[in-house]
């Protein structure tokens, strides 16, 4: 999930760079293993191919006991593509309060809602009392889900679909909480390549309360 990207990785797994994002060619990046990140600095988008990657296997996911109790005493609503560009745009919000650039950039935003558009993209919600509190977004293909943010309720819905693959791009400590690994490049795309020979739907429609 890019919003929490070591500094210390770019330059590292950078592969390409582009001065445009075509919905068509980010659909082809990720089949290929590869995702684009923008930055609120520069004029060009950077491809990465990280040499490890983070995965969050769909039936080791953990909940820890300070969101268990969280959840116990909120009443949460998700929902399912109501509001993904409200979603990516908080999730800009959050990225520019932590760190000194912002790579979710309006050109950013624009190619992920015209896959969303296709529906190839999707957003999970999280509202209290008809406030967005939390949620997702990413890219679906196959039995394999892109996570492009990060919030825990995303796992129960793609291991009820039966998804194969939850790619979160770069571990961290916080990830490692719920259940997030490491895998290597050669490992990620066997899994990657025997996710996307399995048709899934992500069944968007509909709320969870």
């Amino acid at each position: 999930m890019q919003n929490s990207v070591p500094h210390t990785i770019e330059g590292v797994d950078i592969i390409r760079r582009t001065d445009r994002l075509d919905p068509a060619e980010v659909l082809a990046g990720y089949r290929q293993g590869i995702f684009p990140m923008g930055n609120s600095r520069r004029s060009f988008f950077t491809w990465h191919d990280p040499p490890r990657r983070a995965v969050l296997p769909l039936d080791a996911f953990h909940l820890s006991r300070s969101l268990s109790r969280t959840l116990a005493q909120a009443r949460f609503q998700v929902t399912f593509d109501q509001a993904f560009v409200q979603v990516m745009r908080d999730c800009a919000r959050w990225d520019a309060e932590r760190s000194a650039g912002v790579w979710i950039t309006e050109p950013v935003i624009e190619a992920y809602a015209a896959l969303h558009q296709a529906g190839h993209a999707h957003s999970v919600e999280v509202w209290v009392d008809g406030q967005l509190v939390g949620g997702t977004y990413g890219i679906h293909l196959g039995a394999a889900f892109f996570a492009e943010s990060k919030f825990h309720t995303q796992r129960d819905h793609l291991h009820r679909q039966n998804f194969a693959l939850l790619d979160v791009q770069y571990w961290t400590p916080h990830l490692a909480q719920f259940g997030v690994t490491e895998v290597s490049r050669r490992e990620y795309q066997a899994q990657l390549a025997a996710a996307l020979a399995q048709p899934r739907s992500f069944e968007s429609a509909g709320a969870v309360s």
